[in-house]
């Protein structure tokens, strides 16, 4: 037991691959939802739950994440860093604040959003008497996509399978949220792999000599692990406040989020669910619903946005039209149906005038897609569509 705070130890440094190309050029902790980094919901919940003292587990596109959040003076925390240089899996990036821990600590996942009540569960679990880890579990509707809970007659964790190929009955997952020991970096350092040392490996082979504490969570549980979960998480997230700035033409839902700097044209339509970031330019009589819009974008007259995500400093030509809906979307090799998707749009990509995309389409970085063109599927960084 222990009488001080613990330190919350979160881990950031992933690339994000299956969210390319919107990160590109950032971390996947700091994608938007609703106007905020994913990660600042996760620091949010953690100070909410009465935790101070933060460790940062960073890597890709560092920079990002330490000019948002510095010192975390501006949450009334003291955040520090700690860099995983090349990413070897979970386990391997929690082994990098070995040295800034002494007692038992609490670890987090910083692209998956939970409420502060959980946090604080897995905080009063790991204060008691318990010397083994403590896995926080939550339902899922798709379990078999990530790592399922295998329980004892008591509700112990006796193994952690992820992916499951098999058939399961269960739907409840790792919720990504830990109460921890220091003796856990011993256990990493021993667990046996042949690939990246994955933290519920190391969790499996312990629970094999002895049942693992779980706390089953039920409330508000948001990852992002592929584009339309950004769509999704953003919908969850945007709360309703009022629009007053903007012409009296412009209908604007009350579940918006409207950075500041924003201009909007007289007619212009935008639906619920939606987040627009700051300097971001809506032409007349554009209609965007259910959407990320990130900043500096430009949608030009006329234009129709549904389901979407629309990167940085993009431009979107006059009367294009993005189709929302349901659609199939290939990820590598995995093929994932019934899937709300309009289109993704990398940063900096230029969509001409009068364009139709087809749910589903995934535009890269920096392509340009000609007037007048009509497309759909996978479109690669730097690409160029023209008009046949």
């Amino acid at each position: 037991m222990h009488d001080s705070e613990p330190t919350a130890v979160i881990l950031a440094a992933g690339e994000g691959q299956r969210l390319r190309p919107l990160t590109n050029r950032r971390p996947k902790p700091m994608l938007p939802v609703a106007g905020k980094p994913i990660l600042e919901y996760v620091i949010e919940a953690v100070a909410e739950a009465g935790i101070s003292d933060i460790v940062l587990v960073v890597g890709y596109r560092q920079e990002r994440i330490r000019t948002h959040f510095g010192d975390g003076t501006h949450w009334g925390l003291d955040i520090g860093y700690v860099e995983q240089r090349r990413q070897l899996g979970t386990g391997h990036a929690l082994l990098q604040a070995t040295e800034k821990i002494a007692d038992p600590f609490l670890m987090l996942n910083g692209d998956r959003i939970v409420d502060a009540s959980l946090i604080d569960m897995v905080n009063q679990a790991l204060t008691g008497e318990t010397q083994t880890p403590v896995i926080s579990m939550t339902a899922v509707e798709t379990p078999r996509e990530y790592g399922v809970i295998q329980l004892d007659d008591a509700d112990r964790a006796t193994g952690i399978e992820e992916k499951p190929e098999r058939r399961i009955d269960t739907s409840l997952i790792n919720a990504g949220v830990y109460g921890f020991q220091p003796a856990i970096f011993e256990a990493i350092r021993d667990t046996s792999t042949s690939g990246e040392l994955e933290l519920t490996a190391t969790l499996s082979e312990m629970a094999l000599e002895s049942p693992l504490e779980t706390i089953e969570y039920t409330g508000e549980w948001l990852d992002v692990s592929h584009l339309w979960d950004l769509v999704e998480a953003n919908a969850s997230l945007v709360d309703e406040r009022a629009h007053d700035d903007f012409d009296t033409t412009t209908h604007i839902a009350a579940d918006v989020c409207i950075d500041p700097g924003v201009q909007c044209g007289p007619g212009a339509v935008i639906e619920g669910g939606t987040s627009v970031g700051a300097n971001v330019s809506i032409g007349s009589n554009v209609t965007i619903a259910n959407s990320v819009i990130l900043p500096d974008a430009v949608i030009q007259s006329g234009s129709v946005i549904e389901d979407s995500v629309i990167g940085s400093n993009v431009s979107i030509g006059a009367n294009t039209t993005i189709e929302g809906g349901e659609t199939t979307v290939t990820v590598g090799e995995s093929l994932h149906s019934e899937i709300e998707l309009g289109a993704v749009i990398g940063d900096n990509a230029e969509i001409g005038a009068g364009v139709t995309l087809e749910s589903g389409t995934v535009v890269g970085t920096t392509a340009v897609i000609d007037a007048g063109v009509g497309t759909g599927g996978r479109i690669g960084d730097d690409a160029y569509i023209r008009r046949a």
